[in-house]
């Protein structure tokens, strides 16, 4: 298949990603097709803005980085923007304990096998990838640092108000 790969793509940290990949792509893992499906245990997030984050218990910055997403998906959720933060502990224990500390008000999946953030090419705990409501990824950061979380939230309204601009009428299932 023609293209850059998403492994290749991911490698730009703070940058924004050159190549369309559907939601689906990211977050399944599917091996570049833009015709895979959301898988249904993600929910309705075609035509929102989507934050996935991974994380892991023993991450640090990722206790950090928490309540800044708590905080924006309360901010901007009804706006279209969908946050999953993805664990990739081995231990499934290990996270409830982290989730226990530390709630998410936002959608959390598990990945123990370390499929998606292989997709992803995931080198650093946390890591974010912003998609826009077409499923591009748009930006990333690895790492979590509170002194750029005002660069990270610019970027998600910059995506939701491109989004909006996009779409005068919701599409159907988006709202």
């Amino acid at each position: 298949m023609g293209g850059p790969t998403l492994k290749r793509l991911c490698r730009w940290p703070s940058r924004i990603m050159p190549a369309s990949l559907t939601v689906a792509l990211a977050l399944a893992g599917a091996a570049a097709t833009a015709a895979a499906e959301i898988p249904a245990e993600l929910g309705p997030v075609s035509g929102k803005v989507v934050l996935v984050d991974f994380w892991a218990s023993w991450c640090a910055p990722c206790r950090r980085s928490f309540p800044w997403m708590n905080s924006m998906h309360r901010k901007y959720g009804e706006d279209g923007l969908e946050i999953i933060a993805v664990n990739v502990d081995k231990e499934r224990a290990l996270a409830d304990g982290f989730l226990a500390e530390t709630p998410a008000e936002f959608a959390v999946r598990f990945d123990p096998a370390g499929a998606l953030a292989e997709t992803f090419d995931v080198k650093a705990m946390p890591s974010s990838f912003l998609l826009d409501g077409s499923g591009e990824v748009i930006a990333a950061h690895y790492g979590f640092r509170t002194a750029d979380a005002e660069e990270y939230e610019r970027r998600i309204r910059a995506a939701l108000a491109q989004s909006g601009s996009e779409d005068d009428e919701p599409k159907e299932g988006t709202r």
